[in-house]
């Protein structure tokens, strides 16, 4: 693990897949998952160059199909450090023979966590590397502690939008993909109450949000905004009886139900140009 720490916040990064895996408050409380196997061992992988499940498993690009696991490979991949100091650490991807089988595009995909005071600022950013144009999508997938330690009950969290969000979500069918039709929005106004019962069939997915910030916690308490600039779709996701809640941020999502297109066409992949470099933040604040 890599250390870095401020005034307010520390922090621990894995360098397999450049993933931050402990956040902590000043006094040492755990603010991420308790990683439980029996539900999830993540923590807030990195999601490139896809977000979510491919029909089939499968891409086409070049005109030829190529096979991808559900939000990529990065997530399992070793990063090389490139620069270190006492609140920030630069961890970079690149292509090599392996990626190149499943992702024929030359890369470089740099992770950068830094902390200022009680906010820690994630940056990925992808630069195109190759001759020929590249398709990616970027996503945050952290798994944040419910309840945060702060003595306030699990049925008191809620998470509170920045704005009010009129989209109905997208419907995750069997195999994960977007089914055609919607699903009601179980927000009250911006507030969305967390309870269990809510992802029995997968995860909470706005293919639009209006808002560019959330905050979570309990009413009464601390809580964390996270702040997602750059990102235009949203999803929200746990398993009923874990000990944590995800607040994921996307530009890109699963295939819908029956996609056969090329990818650049799949919902939310970014094009870029050779030589073109590309930059997605999301920040986490501990308020209160």
């Amino acid at each position: 693990m890599i250390e870095i720490a401020s005034v307010g916040l520390s922090a621990a990064i894995n360098p397999l897949g450049a993933e931050l895996t402990h956040l902590r408050d000043a006094e040492g409380r755990e603010l991420m998952t308790d990683a439980d196997p029996a539900y999830w061992t993540g923590h807030a992988p990195i999601l490139f160059p896809i977000v979510g499940e491919l029909n089939g498993g499968r891409y086409r690009l070049d005109g030829r199909d190529y096979a991808l696991p559900q939000h990529g490979f990065a997530r399992r991949r070793m990063f090389e450090l490139v620069e270190q100091s006492e609140r920030a650490v630069t961890l970079r991807l690149t292509d090599d023979a392996e990626s190149r089988a499943v992702f024929p595009r030359a890369f470089a995909l740099d992770v950068r966590h830094s902390l200022n005071a009680a906010t820690l600022t994630t940056t990925v950013t992808v630069e195109n590397r190759d001759e020929r144009d590249l398709p990616a999508s970027i996503g945050f997938h952290p798994a944040f502690a419910w309840p945060l330690p702060y003595g306030r009950a699990r049925a008191d969290h809620r998470i509170l939008f920045e704005r009010i969000e009129p989209e109905q979500l997208a419907r995750i069918v069997p195999g994960g993909l977007i089914g055609p039709a919607d699903r009601d929005s179980p927000l009250d106004g911006r507030t969305l109450a967390l309870r269990d019962e809510l992802f029995t069939n997968d995860a909470l997915v706005w293919q639009r949000v209006e808002s560019r910030s959330v905050a979570y916690g309990a009413e009464d308490g601390p809580r964390l905004r996270i702040d997602f600039p750059d990102t235009p779709m949203l999803g929200i996701w746990t398993k009923p009886g874990a000990a944590f809640v995800c607040v994921e941020p996307w530009h890109g999502i699963a295939d819908p139900e029956g996609f056969t297109g090329e990818i650049w066409d799949k919902p939310g992949i970014h094009r870029l140009a050779p030589g073109e470099r590309w930059s997605v933040e999301m920040a986490v604040t501990l308020e209160g």
